[in-house]
């Protein structure tokens, strides 16, 4: 079939004739843009500071970097080829500079599957915060989490709740923290404020998380599957009369990311609701800027189709 298209289109160009169709078709078509994307890897490129694809290994693959410790951790086949699985386990990291280097604005993108335990919070991704030389805060400068063991939800139950959660420091040394996350119920009254209710029933199931914090407003927010599902009221943490003022992103000093665990739990100084991860991570990206709604939707839909 190559020959015969080769010779026609040689017959066509001899004649004078230029069709633009004349190419070879027998290789893979090519698929068109999502949200103006070939690729994931195309999303926020230029501001992509760590990706983990979890490909077989726990390699941070822009720097390269390994785990510096590992349990109980195989990789399976998950979203976008293989991704970690953990059965009460964790990957941890060294220091990875250009996480350490942000200053303004994160997104952390991911993947996760887990189930509701009934009794313990589930960590999928941390940026420690070292309090000392041997010590880490359970929550970390930028985390992404479960609340797995929250209230009294069975452990059958196919919500879960998902929080993003944000513990640094301001420039003057005093600490700063807050969170996003779906509201499973609200008053009347706090809907007429702007209340938005979500109920994530995701439990079990693979589901794209991405968690941004806005170091210009200092609003984080929080998306699950491609759509926002943070209520509005919890979003703003630093309104001073009115206005939205901005605290920048800054990481802990020697602070490293850990998969599936707690700081506090590597460094033995955790409470009894902490424990390592049972479910699966896949596709971890984080960039130093707040990736617009429109990208995380595309971000979403690539990586459903493996791209």
């Amino acid at each position: 079939m190559k020959t015969i298209k080769i010779l026609a289109c040689s017959l066509m160009a001899a004649s004078g004739f230029v069709f633009t169709a004349c190419g070879d078709d027998d290789g893979p078509a090519a698929l068109p843009p999502i949200g103006g994307y070939n690729s994931a890897d195309d999303v926020g490129a230029a501001d992509l500071v760590a990706y983990w694809p979890l490909n077989g290994d726990g390699k941070e693959s822009k720097s390269g970097i390994a785990p510096s410790g590992s349990s109980n951790v195989a990789f399976n086949d998950a979203v976008k080829g293989k991704g970690a699985d953990f059965n009460m386990g964790y990957l941890n990291y060294p220091v990875i500079s250009s996480l350490n280097s942000i200053n303004g604005s994160i997104t952390i993108s991911l993947w996760a599957k887990v189930s509701n335990n009934a009794t313990n919070a589930t960590m999928f991704f941390s940026l420690s915060a070292p309090q000392d030389a041997t010590h880490d805060a359970w929550n970390g400068a930028a985390n992404i989490l479960a609340e797995t063991g929250r209230g009294n939800r069975p452990i059958t139950a196919d919500t879960l709740q998902v929080k993003g959660l944000f513990n640094i420091l301001k420039q003057d040394g005093t600490s700063f923290g807050g969170d996003a996350v779906n509201a499973e119920q609200l008053s009347a009254d706090d809907i007429a404020d702007g209340g938005e209710v979500h109920v994530n029933k995701t439990a079990g199931q693979w589901m794209h998380v991405v968690y941004v914090y806005d170091g210009s407003t200092a609003k984080n927010m929080l998306y699950v599957n491609g759509q926002k599902i943070s209520n509005p009221q919890w979003e703003e943490r630093n309104k001073i009369n009115g206005v939205n003022v901005g605290v920048p992103f800054a990481a802990f000093a020697n602070s490293h990311p850990i998969i599936g665990s707690f700081g506090s739990i590597l460094t033995g100084n955790s409470d009894s609701w902490q424990q390592h991860m049972k479910g699966g991570i896949d596709e971890i990206r984080v960039w130093k800027k707040v990736v617009s709604a429109a990208d995380i939707n595309a971000l979403y839909e690539l990586e459903s189709a493996g791209r």
